[in-house]
């Protein structure tokens, strides 16, 4: 995975004031947890630490220069503006050389479902464990030569070396349904119908 550079300056101001005036200079609050020091307030460079997230994904390793000292962190939380989608807060993760963490990595299906299949997705994301500079972005699934009635479990997944699944091997990830056919889907719409009609005579 990449690692990414940033330069985090410690924040003295905290509260929504402070959290504010953070934001309207460009930074992104944040906070330092990890290796059972006091958790440290911090602010990142908005654009930088965007750009980071949108290349190499919610997992990326940060190299955080925090007053001329460099030390290895992963995002753990972010908060969103719900609105104008910006990052608003960050809670990080320090971590170590050598030291293995436990991240949720997002699913990418891969491939097309089978004519007269339907899939139902159970899980987008897995929670593995991995070295801290070699955390996976992503696994793919590929469902390609999934038949009608075939399933993957999380067991199933491939996943890349140095990575151990946590996530319950039996846990149900995806399932190649069958499609309804146009006559079930109109029997549907029927009795939906007619059931709003009967609710409204009520």
């Amino acid at each position: 995975m990449s690692e990414v550079r940033l330069a985090a300056e410690t924040r003295t101001a905290f509260g929504k004031g402070g959290a504010r005036r953070t934001r309207r200079a460009g930074k992104i609050p944040a906070v330092i947890y990890g290796h059972g020091a006091e958790p440290r307030h911090v602010s990142l460079p908005a654009r930088e630490f965007t750009q980071a997230l949108k290349k190499n994904g919610a997992n990326v390793l940060l190299t955080l220069n925090v007053e001329g000292t460099d030390e290895l962190a992963i995002p753990k939380a972010i908060q969103r503006h719900p609105i104008r989608g910006e990052y608003e807060h960050v809670d990080l993760i320090s971590v170590r050389l050598g030291e293995k963490v436990t991240i949720d990595v997002p699913l990418v299906l891969v491939g097309e479902v089978v004519s007269g299949g339907l899939l139902a997705q159970d899980l987008t994301t897995v929670a593995v464990e991995a070295e801290a500079t070699h955390l996976p972005t992503e696994i793919q699934v590929s469902i390609e030569h999934l038949e009608v009635g075939q399933h993957l479990s999380a067991g199933d997944l491939i996943l890349p070396e140095g990575t151990t699944l946590v996530t319950d091997p039996e846990a149900l990830v995806i399932a190649i349904n069958e499609a309804p056919t146009a006559e079930q889907l109109e029997g549907e719409t029927a009795e939906s119908a007619t059931a709003e009609t009967e609710d409204e005579a009520e």
